[in-house]
């Protein structure tokens, strides 16, 4: 079993020596491992058993109750098993996502923006709980933003967390069913969530004790589809492969992973990991958090010279993207497509890039 690394991350990034090289460990165990670990402080941690709580409260309630809290404009709200697909295979868990809480008023929502809206709460004791567990992740991924920028060699320490201003940060709440009886054995052999990568920049994550994460390092040779390209996935590739690695749950410990954006940024000097979740013989409990740039935001790799033809990416047509092709069916997927709001999306994009196709 791979042990992974697990790093003592600083309040504060100074930019001094001691911060360069840890920027560089950190991004050594990410082309080592895919992923590494982040010690979660006391702190931390009482916001996350007050997160996970707050979730086994929510998921005992009825079904009916839950598929209630859904959101024709956001992808905020419930998710049944299997209303997720990965590869176009259904997902196991059932989910609450939590989007920007935008009033209906906002300008934004009013001109049909896609994926803007209010969040459906199932209460003030989640929202509470799960927010605050949020924003303390959110304070954590700044500083592993700022030192991946010193660990790329980057001239300007802020080069990353400057994208992640009004960042559309994003949480996922999950529980997991048991594996069915009878289920293929070794334990754990039923699929949970499909092999895939993370859309966004940054993803930290916490598991219960149960356990039943598996990444992919990097391997030798190995390529690596570039996700936000019309015609290439990552989803469902390599999952019946052999090389994947068991993230064994440890307490108070956060697991980083790069995400698809990173990779685009960097030009694949960081690779984004594909993960994929099997099936325990008893529920299991995680939440992942994605740290993200701006909606409206129009990136570029950051080793693209001022002036120069680029590549482009435009992060809220990626995240609508994605979330339209896992739910296929959902109520936002399909306002989405009955009012063309994609359509807002590439005026957004043309007015930030003239000439520049969506």
């Amino acid at each position: 079993m791979t042990t992974l690394q697990t790093f003592h991350l600083p309040e504060s990034v100074r930019g001094d020596a001691a911060d360069h090289a840890l920027g560089q460990a950190l991004l050594r165990a990410w082309r080592t491992d895919g992923v590494f670990q982040a010690a979660a402080s006391p702190a931390q941690d009482a916001l996350t058993g007050s997160a996970t709580g707050a979730a086994r409260r929510f998921f005992i309630r009825p079904h009916l109750a839950k598929s209630a809290l859904v959101s024709d404009l956001s992808y905020s709200g419930y998710a049944a098993s299997g209303e997720e697909l990965t590869a176009g295979e259904p997902d196991r868990p059932e989910i609450f996502t939590v989007t920007r809480d935008i009033p209906r008023d906002d300008p934004r929502v009013r001109d049909g923006w896609p994926c803007h809206g209010p969040v459906p709460w199932p209460g003030a004791d989640f929202r509470q709980a799960v927010s605050a567990f949020a924003a303390g992740l959110g304070a954590l991924a700044e500083t592993i933003l700022q030192l991946t920028a010193l660990g790329l060699g980057l001239s300007d320490p802020a080069a990353l967390t400057s994208l992640t201003r009004d960042g559309w940060h994003h949480l996922r709440v999950l529980r997991f069913p048991p594996a069915p009886a009878g289920a293929p054995t070794p334990a754990g052999a039923v699929r949970g969530i499909g092999a895939h990568t993370d859309y966004g920049l940054l993803v930290l994550a916490v598991q219960d004790g149960v356990g039943g994460l598996y990444v992919r390092p990097p391997l030798p040779g190995e390529p690596r589809a570039r996700n936000w390209r019309e015609g290439e996935s990552t989803a469902g590739m390599y999952e019946q492969d052999a090389g994947w690695i068991y993230v064994p749950p440890t307490p108070s410990a956060i697991t980083v992973f790069p995400g698809d954006i990173l990779q685009f940024l960097t030009d694949g000097a960081l690779l984004s990991t594909p993960h994929k979740v099997q099936l325990a013989d008893r529920e299991r409990f995680a939440l992942a958090y994605f740290h993200e740039p701006a909606f409206d935001t129009t990136l570029r790799p950051l080793t693209a010279a001022p002036g120069a033809a680029a590549e482009t990416l435009h992060y809220g047509t990626h995240f609508t993207r994605m979330f339209t092709r896992c739910y296929p069916d959902r109520a936002a997927t399909r306002r989405i497509q009955a009012e063309n709001r994609m359509a807002v999306l590439h005026r957004l994009r043309a007015a930030a890039v003239p000439g520049v196709a969506s």
